[in-house]
């Protein structure tokens, strides 16, 4: 029997979540390096052109890129469906009402998380191997938001019977919220805000982009609010109290969220600029996301300064120790690399800073591949740890 099996967490909901975030890094490649001048995104018609006609190394890349989307697509699925089993039997146990009473009842809000990640992979598996897609895509718009929609009712939901407990009988223990746990919910709205925002970049019906624009606007919103709470309150508590080891790499999921944000907010920026005339130059996107760029390294320094002051690393990813909070240091770095994909073409190329395809380009190319593969080896090593049937691994709790 596995460990993952003698004990479960709803944490392990972040292994499905890092599957799917490591397909859409492999989707960059497509997105960035095979011409797409008909749609915003590519197809499967796109990437087949390329390798009918493409020179060995960019069949080589598209050959690779979809394998990449199709692996670990795949495990986003499998690893989801895991998941759901065993979260429906954690919930069934005696002890769940006590886990619900805790500080770390808001770890549920990894489901809806997970399950907007899917939706996501979903469609970038359906625009890569699907020939003929985008003629039905307009079709495609409204089933994907009202999906996001239903999952985003149901991260209302649990964030509702979270709140509702400690607003009606306390417990909530501040000295033990010392990690940022709590951004957790934030982090599943603005998963199923970026969806939602997706067809405002990509539909060619002003009703569609406006209702995205909306709906979208409105979990990026919340997600920022509850994110903004919970940070303030988990720095608090870490200043006061120390850093709760076993979640110190809560401290990381800031940099996914902004990933996702932004993302976001360039969607919504799309769409105002195609439906509704409200135009956003080069510029203006290399900046914004300088900034944000900005933000995930600062945030980046200042975690791996605590997770070494704590010595994360040598007792949960190198050591004899396990904690399901561990396969939330995978999905910062995949967020990184993402977000450095976007800077790299959206902002530096398209202000003519640097060449497309050129010596600086491949350089910083290499820092996102870099990350890319890092996480990985880091999946790699997190499921030899955590599902490997001979694993003997101690399961640390996550508060």
């Amino acid at each position: 029997m596995s460990l993952a099996q003698n004990r479960y967490s709803p944490l392990y909901f972040l292994a499905s979540l890092g599957a799917g975030g490591l397909a859409v890094t492999f989707f960059m490649w497509l997105m960035f390096w095979v011409p797409h001048p008909d749609q915003p995104v590519p197809i499967f018609e796109n990437n087949f052109a390329v390798l009918t006609t493409g020179s060995i190394l960019q069949q080589a890349m598209v050959l690779g890129a979809m394998a990449g989307i199709a692996v670990f697509g795949f495990l986003n699925i499998k690893l989801l469906i895991w998941n759901l089993g065993r979260f429906s039997a954690f919930r069934a146990a005696a002890s769940y009402s006590d886990f619900a009473a805790s500080n770390a009842g808001s770890q549920v809000l990894a489901l809806p998380l997970a399950l907007a990640m899917t939706v996501n992979v979903g469609f970038l598996l359906g625009l890569t191997f699907v020939p003929g897609l985008w003629s039905i895509v307009e079709y495609l718009f409204p089933a994907a938001m009202a999906a996001f929609l239903m999952i985003g009712i149901l991260a209302f939901r649990m964030i509702a019977d979270f709140l509702k407990a400690r607003f009606a009988n306390g417990g909530f223990k501040c000295a033990a919220n010392n990690s940022f746990a709590q951004v957790l919910p934030a982090f599943a709205l603005s998963m199923i805000g970026v969806g939602l925002a997706a067809p405002a970049a990509m539909s060619n019906l002003q009703l569609t982009a406006g209702v995205s624009i909306i709906l979208g606007t409105f979990f990026i919103t919340a997600a920022l609010l509850i994110a903004f709470v919970a940070a303030i309150l988990g720095l608090r508590s870490i200043m006061e109290n120390g850093l709760n080891v076993e979640a110190a790499p809560t401290l990381m999921v800031i940099i996914p969220l902004i990933t996702v944000v932004s993302i976001a907010m360039m969607r919504i920026s799309h769409g105002l600029h195609v439906h509704f005339d409200i135009h956003g130059g080069a510029g203006e996107t290399f900046t914004f996301l300088t900034r944000m760029l900005s933000i995930e390294v600062l945030i980046a320094l200042f975690s791996i300064m605590a997770l070494a002051s704590v010595g994360y690393l040598g007792r949960f990813i190198n050591g004899t120790e396990a904690s399901a909070g561990s396969y939330a240091l995978v999905c910062p770095g995949v967020a990184m690399s993402v977000l450095g994909h976007f800077w790299i073409n959206k902002g530096l190329v398209a202000t003519g800073m640097i060449a497309k395809f050129g010596a600086a380009y491949w350089v910083l190319s290499a820092l996102a591949l870099g990350l890319q593969f890092g996480m990985i080896a880091l999946v790699l090593i997190l499921a030899r740890k955590h599902f490997a049937k001979n694993s003997a691994a101690a399961l640390a709790p996550a508060e």
